[in-house]
């Protein structure tokens, strides 16, 4: 691990501890990764509001973190970073990819697009990778932020 890595994560640990403490929860803070990317994990009770409603808070808290490694070091690259809580990202991912397959069914057997529930970027980027391969549907994405869902329809 370079000086550079060591230094990102140790500005990743300082920044979910502050977050963890100002919120009031009783949590450990676990941090790993390499150049490539850096894993910060919440482990705890209760880490509902570290979440937040639709993972609104803990996005945030990853995008902090990312800004707060880039700013421990300015060796290139950058690494992605990633917050979690408890397997919060597992859960919503596994989550994601039942709604995008029943949705891709659904277009599918009726033949006609199927719009999803407004979704973060990085959610939407999930669904699109998830059903890239299927040959009988197309995903696109529509309406403007914080609206912005994702359609899925069959295959033109």
């Amino acid at each position: 691990m370079t000086g550079a890595d060591q230094a990102r994560q140790d500005a990743i640990r300082e920044l979910l501890e502050r977050v963890v403490e100002a919120l009031g929860l009783q949590g450990t803070v676990e941090v790993s990764g390499d150049a490539e990317t850096i894993t910060g994990t919440v482990h705890g009770e209760q880490m509902g509001l570290f979440i937040g409603r639709h993972g609104q808070t803990i996005d945030a808290v990853q995008h902090l973190a990312h800004r707060a490694a880039l700013a421990a070091s300015d060796e290139e690259p950058a690494p992605r970073v990633v917050v979690d809580a408890e397997g919060y990202r597992a859960r919503r991912s596994e989550a994601l990819h039942r709604q995008a397959d029943d949705a891709a069914d659904e277009a599918v057997r009726f033949g006609r697009p199927v719009a999803l529930d407004a979704m973060t970027a990085s959610e939407r980027r999930l669904v699109h990778e998830h059903l890239r391969d299927r040959d009988d549907v197309e995903t696109y994405s529509e309406g403007d932020e914080p609206d912005r869902h994702l359609v899925v329809a069959p295959a033109a």
